[in-house]
C-alpha cells in the first residue's frame, strides 16, 4: 500500500512537516513537527500544529505516532503538543541520547540525564514500524547530527536535514557530535537506492534564481543536480566542500531555544520556583 503524504511549510522557519497516512486503515504518523515561536516576546503558539490536525480530522486519520528525524536546532517541536491532544508516542532515532549528553550541561539541564527520555521510543537502525498497511524502516543517517534519522515507507524517504533540494545542495556538519564524513556516507546510502525514489525533505531555504519553494526531489535528481553531492564527487572533495561551507554560516536564529525543548521531546524546561517557565541563554558558550 502506497502511503498518502501530506506536507504543510512553515515558512517562518523553512521547515516541512509531514502528515503520512496509510489510506486503507486511517492510520497516520507526523514527522517533524513545528511548535510557533516568537522569539522576540518569547511567546508560543500552535498555528502551525492546529493546521496538521484539522487536516487529519477532516481526512478521518488517527495519528499513532510522531517522528522526529533529530533533535532540530531551527524551530522547536510540537510533539509534546500533539501528543497531549492525540495521545501519540513521540519516536526518534536511538543516538538522542549522545546529543542529551552533549547539550544537558551546556543548558544545565538537569531533568535531562541522556538515557533518551522523555521520548517514548528509541529508534535502532534498520528497526520496522508498523502503522495500518504502511512498515517505515528506519535509516540511520548521521553528520547533521549524531542522532539524524531517515524514514522509508515504501518508495518515499523523509530525509529530515541530511539532504536538501539539489539547488541547495547538503546539511551542515559543523554542530556538536557533527562529521562532515559521516554526512557524506549517509547520503550515499540515500543516493544507493532506486533512482525513482521519492525524497522528502524537511527544509527548503529557495536559493537564489528559484521562485517557489519546494521539498520532493528523487534519488535520480540528487545523483545528477545536487551542487555538493552529485555523480563524481569524492569523499575528500565533498568533505572539503562542506567544511567550507559551514565556516561561513552563522547560528540558526533559534538554536537556543530550540535544543534545549527538542532534546525533551517538544517539553518546555521545568517551572522554576516562581512558576514560571524559562528559555536558557549560555552567554559565550557556542
Amino acid at each position: 500500500m502506497k502511503p498518502a503524504i501530506q506536507a504543510f511549510f512553515d515558512e517562518q522557519t523553512f521547515t516541512v512537516t509531514y502528515l503520512v497516512s496509510d489510506p486503507a486503515s486511517g492510520r497516520a504518523v507526523v514527522i517533524d513537527p513545528v511548535l510557533d515561536f516568537d522569539p522576540k516576546a518569547a511567546r508560543t503558539a500552535t498555528h502551525s500544529a492546529d493546521r496538521l490536525l484539522a487536516a487529519a480530522r477532516t481526512d478521518n486519520l488517527a495519528i499513532e505516532c510522531i517522528l522526529e528525524t533529530h533533535a532540530h536546532a531551527d524551530h522547536l517541536s510540537a510533539a509534546a503538543y500533539l501528543k497531549a491532544v492525540t495521545g501519540a508516542k513521540t519516536a526518534i532515532g536511538e543516538h538522542i541520547r549522545d546529543v542529551q549528553k552533549v547539550f544537558a550541561p551546556i543548558f544545565d539541564a538537569i531533568d535531562v540525564t541522556g538515557d533518551g527520555a522523555p521520548f517514548d521510543r528509541l529508534l535502532k537502525n534498520g528497526e520496522t514500524l508498523c502503522v495500518g498497511s504502511l512498515t517505515i524502516e528506519v535509516m540511520n543517517t548521521p553528520g547533521h547530527t549524531p542522532a539524524c534519522v531517515s524514514y522509508k515507507i515504501a518508495d518515499n524517504v523523509f530525509v529530515g536535514d541530511t539532504l536538501f533540494m539539489p539547488d541547495y545542495g547538503t546539511a551542515r556538519a559543523d554542530f556538536p557530535g557533527g562529521d562532515a564524513r559521516e554526512l557524506y556516507y549517509s547520503i550515499r546510502r540515500i543516493l544507493a537506492l532506486p533512482r525513482d525514489t521519492h525524497l522528502w525533505m524537511c527544509h527548503d531555504y529557495k536559493p537564489a534564481g528559484r521562485d517557489n519553494y519546494a521539498w520532493h526531489s528523487t534519488v535520480g535528481e540528487q545523483q545528477v543536480h545536487n551542487v555538493h553531492i552529485h555523480e563524481g564527487v569524492g569523499e575528500e572533495a565533498f568533505v572539503a566542500t562542506r567544511t567550507a561551507r559551514d565556516k561561513t554560516l552563522e547560528m540558526p536564529v533559534l538554536i537556543l531555544p530550540s535544543v534545549q525543548v527538542n532534546i525533551r521531546a517538544g517539553q518546555m524546561p521545568p517551572k522554576d520556583a516562581n512558576g514560571q517557565t524559562y528559555l536558557k541563554l549560555p552567554v559565550n558558550r557556542l
